[in-house]
């Protein structure tokens, strides 16, 4: 009962803090780009709180369970992917934004490309944002029940209650300082539990004695982990809609530079933590009916009381500010890309900021609806990011960098990869073919029909100029 009154407690604070900033949002402008001031620090806490999330904390310990050292790849290329993304697409994306007043991706690609690449990815994001905010909601569902036990779509309903009240009522500004919150919960709730966990399990002597399965401390690849995590997650935190959307509120490229490869640099210090933790589960509980389970039962009972409830409120937070971003990503993308660009286009900024909160809330309501009538959504997220990845990636690199790309281009490059990806996916069952993954193979499909058609109509080539 103690960690549940905790929660409920933080999740209010959430709240009232959303609220709070809520109050200076008066614009569209304001909900979707934070009114393009966003600075280094702010910018920062918002890509790594929503970076480490799920997937970084409760999956990623569990693939540390379950495969040891190769799992740190999978924040690892979350990490790498960043830095790219800081050094180069970020700052030029950013260039294109500020003159162009865009302020989703899709608003990119339409200009880039026009309205045919626009609505091609935006029925690909809708239908896989969707899922994905399911999954998260699914995620903390799973923890509320593992935590107090509470019913799984009790937590669904929660989760999207708390994400949905404080995300409508600023978009990025609410979101950006929300996530500075939760970012420090996350970071002080894993500094104080990893010390004290691995301690009580016998120290790093105890861990490296461990040899549950042969390759187990293998860097480059274990079990079902290692290096090819690069091919689905590195492109996939490059082009990710509800990164460079949070990129569009940047106030210049230093800003870009810096919070968003600083934020590359945290995800790299902190790939080996969830690893680290999984070892220790794996050390102190070796029989865990599933591997997701390792991380909650280390802070239930791998660390004292009062540090395990700091570290399951840091658990909650990835979770909650994961939510939020695909919230935002979803959110943005139905009212911009939708309804003011075939609907209302002559829509004011009241009107679009006034749609944009009921596409939050509408999105948040169909969130938990299928988080409640499929729990088994998880299991089909790294598809989404693949399809999502892969359908994307083309399209912003060539749209930034190759001028003479055109519509057809890039149209014939995201069918090339997403069909590819689903003929691997459903037709071999996502196995390894010649050594691709599906996420591999759809990205050099998507590569090698993008340059081919280029090919045919050459023409002298620049940088986007933006």
């Amino acid at each position: 009962m103690s960690y549940l009154l905790l929660l409920v407690a933080y999740s209010i604070i959430q709240v009232g803090l959303g609220l709070w900033i809520g109050r200076r949002v008066h614009t569209a402008k304001d909900f979707f780009v934070a009114g393009r001031a966003l600075g280094p620090g702010l910018l920062f806490s918002t890509l790594l709180a929503a970076n480490i999330g799920a997937g970084s904390t409760v999956g990623a310990t569990g693939l540390g369970y379950r495969d040891g050292l190769s799992a740190v790849w999978w924040v690892l290329s979350a990490a790498i992917g960043s830095l790219i993304l800081a050094m180069w697409i970020g700052p030029a994306i950013r260039r294109a934004a500020s003159e162009h007043d865009l302020r989703t991706v899709g608003d990119f690609l339409e200009f880039r490309f026009g309205v045919e690449i626009r609505a091609a990815i935006g029925a690909l994001l809708w239908v896989g944002a969707i899922f994905i905010l399911a999954g998260q909601l699914i995620a903390i569902a799973t923890i509320l029940n593992v935590i107090v036990g509470l019913p799984p779509a009790v937590g669904c309903i929660l989760g999207g209650v708390l994400i949905t009240i404080y995300f409508t009522a600023g978009g990025l500004l609410t979101s950006a300082w929300v996530n500075v919150v939760q970012l420090t919960v996350k970071l002080a709730g894993f500094a104080l539990a990893l010390p004290l966990a691995l301690s009580a399990v016998g120290g790093w002597s105890a861990l490296t004695a461990l040899q549950p399965t042969p390759d187990y401390w293998n860097f480059w690849s274990g079990g079902r982990s290692g290096l090819l995590y690069l091919a689905v997650l590195g492109p996939a935190f490059i082009v990710s809609p509800g990164l460079l959307q949070k990129i569009y509120g940047a106030r210049d490229d230093r800003t870009v530079r810096l919070g968003v490869g600083f934020n590359a640099l945290g995800l790299a210090l902190y790939a080996m933590v969830p690893v680290t933790l999984g070892m220790i589960a794996r050390a102190r509980f070796p029989d865990l009916a599933a591997p997701d389970l390792a991380l909650p039962m280390v802070l239930m009972h791998g660390v004292p009381p009062i540090v395990g409830g700091i570290g399951l409120a840091a658990v909650f937070s990835a979770e909650v500010s994961s939510a939020d971003a695909v919230l935002f990503m979803l959110t943005t993308s139905l009212s911009q890309d939708f309804y003011k660009r075939f609907v209302n286009r002559n829509a004011t900024d009241v009107q679009m900021l006034r749609i944009t909160r009921i596409t939050a809330v509408i999105a948040g309501v169909l969130g938990v609806c299928v988080a409640l009538a499929a729990a088994s959504v998880i299991t089909a997220l790294s598809i989404f990011y693949t399809l999502m990845g892969v359908g994307l990636f083309v399209p912003i690199i060539g749209g930034i960098y190759v001028h003479r790309a055109q519509t057809r281009d890039a149209l014939a490059a995201i069918l090339a990869g997403v069909v590819t990806v689903v003929i691997r996916q459903f037709v071999y069952g996502g196995t390894r073919l010649y050594g691709f993954t599906p996420a591999m193979a759809g990205l050099a499909a998507a590569v090698t029909v993008f340059l081919v058609c280029i090919a045919l109509h050459p023409r002298a080539a620049s940088t986007l100029e933006a």
